[in-house]
């Protein structure tokens, strides 16, 4: 089991920026995946990010494209999430998790590791 630990959240005006940071205790296989998701009071868990450190591929959510950016640190094992243009809409709980068996980038239930979340809120 791979140990994850995220940071970074907090309160911000609307148009402002955060960074999380997510780090992983260490790293089963040569490649896996670590991504981003977020959860809003009373709705699912959903895709914000990822990273795929075997091929060194990013993906995004369509509502964050432009103003999200995922990036890598291997020798920290650690990825971040650079938040820009925050809108009260991305208000949620982020989560970052590992994913190293088989599945996609996607789906959270793919993931075997997952944080304990870390809270953003953006007021208007």
């Amino acid at each position: 089991q791979v140990q994850v630990v995220e940071s970074g959240g907090g309160l911000v005006q609307a148009g402002g920026s955060l960074r999380l940071s997510c780090t992983a205790s260490e790293r089963p296989f040569s490649s896996f995946t670590m991504g981003w998701f977020r959860q809003a009071p009373g709705k699912e868990r959903q895709f914000v990010a990822a990273f795929s450190r075997g091929g060194g591929s990013t993906f995004y959510a369509d509502s964050v494209k432009g103003r999200f950016t995922i990036s890598n640190n291997n020798a920290k094992n650690t990825v971040y999430l650079q938040m820009s243009n925050l809108k009260p809409e991305d208000t949620a709980v982020y989560y970052c998790a590992a994913r190293y068996s088989s599945g996609s980038y996607y789906y959270p239930h793919d993931y075997n590791d997952w944080g304990q979340g870390t809270q953003v809120t953006v007021s208007s």
